[in-house]
């Protein structure tokens, strides 16, 4: 008897361990033959229906049982209707809220492709709702040429700036066939500024040396930990001035009936005065013009959703921190305005 209890507990683990190992092979075999997951995918959301969804369920509550059936019996006469007439143009809202180094272009550039894919391009029109308080250079430089795309393409494009679109944000705004905003949008900021600490005194004082070789007489400019000199800081203004320059004739390009140089002085404004400037072409809310067009034509949000990981939503986590500071401070200091 011991010796079958024996072989029997031998047989167990023999089992076990054979069951184990295979399931570790197939998990193994799996993970190499199973394809690559996608980067990021396409989501399309029906507006159209969310605004007739929203207003059914209001009726519903507010309607006594005759008016409701009333109504509802109008209603299926109206889509019969719809039917027999030619399909509504379209209407592709995108949403871009922008941070300091404009790395949401990686979605606004597959979003704007895929309009560009689909857009009957004598009907169709895109409305970006856009939110930014600005950043590099060369990242809201890409933004806006993503959005010049869908103007090449002959798609008419409104922005709708509901909060804040200043300096690279307003980049990208000008590039629009129109711009709306609602009253109290902060606009504008067509400047370019740069800061840099410099611990040069502080190494001294604690007998530092610091040491920087570059080839190139103006490879470094200004510098964190070096001693910077008159002719280094002048190359930086040079610089900065260049940028300045490049912003202003991207602006007035755009918007050509602009008097730039009063405008572009690094100043913000409420859309009510923007609008006197130049700077936006109506006073509106992007909900007024989604149900100003929800008759007309079909909506559409499109998003392009990217899988993230961790280490990149923590640093998703401290770039949209940051940039709702500063945008956070441009609004506090403008409410303190006179």
């Amino acid at each position: 008897m011991e010796f079958i209890y024996d072989y029997g507990l031998f047989f167990a683990k023999t089992i076990t361990f054979v069951a184990a190992f295979a399931v570790i092979v197939a998990l193994i075999v799996g993970t190499a033959v199973k394809p690559k997951a996608k980067k990021g995918e396409i989501e399309i959301d029906d507006l159209s229906a969310q605004l007739t969804s929203l207003k059914d369920d209001f009726l519903e509550n507010t309607l006594s049982k005759k008016e409701l059936k009333t109504h509802q019996k109008q209603q299926k006469q109206l889509a019969k209707k719809e039917d027999d007439k030619t399909p509504k143009s379209k209407l592709y809202v995108i949403d871009f809220t922008g941070s300091m180094d404009a790395h949401e272009v990686d979605s606004l550039r597959e979003e704007i492709t895929a309009i560009l894919l689909i857009a009957n391009k004598e009907q169709d029109e895109v409305l970006v709702r856009l939110e930014s308080g600005g950043g590099v250079v060369h990242g809201y430089g890409l933004t806006a040429s993503q959005l010049q795309r869908l103007k090449d393409a002959g798609i008419n494009l409104t922005v709708a700036i509901d909060k804040v679109a200043a300096s690279g944000g307003y980049m990208m705004a000008c590039v629009a066939d129109k711009i709306i905003a609602a009253p109290f949008a902060i606009v504008g900021s067509i400047g370019v500024i740069a800061q840099i600490p410099n611990f040069n005194k502080v190494l001294k004082k604690n007998d530092v040396d610091f040491e920087q070789i570059t080839a190139g007489e103006f490879k470094r400019t200004l510098t964190l930990f070096g001693e910077n000199s008159e002719k280094a800081r002048e190359k930086f203004r040079d610089e900065i001035e260049q940028t300045h320059d490049l912003f202003k004739t991207f602006v007035s390009t755009q918007r050509p009936t602009l008097d730039i140089n009063s405008v572009a002085t690094g100043e913000h404004w409420f859309a009510t005065q923007a609008i006197e400037k130049g700077l936006v072409d109506s006073i509106q809310t992007s909900d007024d013009a989604l149900l100003a067009s929800r008759n007309e034509r079909q909506i559409y949000k499109v998003h392009y959703k990217i899988k993230k990981g961790l280490s990149d939503k923590f640093a998703l986590g401290m770039s949209s921190g940051l940039n709702r500071a500063g945008v956070n401070l441009i609004s506090r200091f403008k409410s303190l305005q006179p």
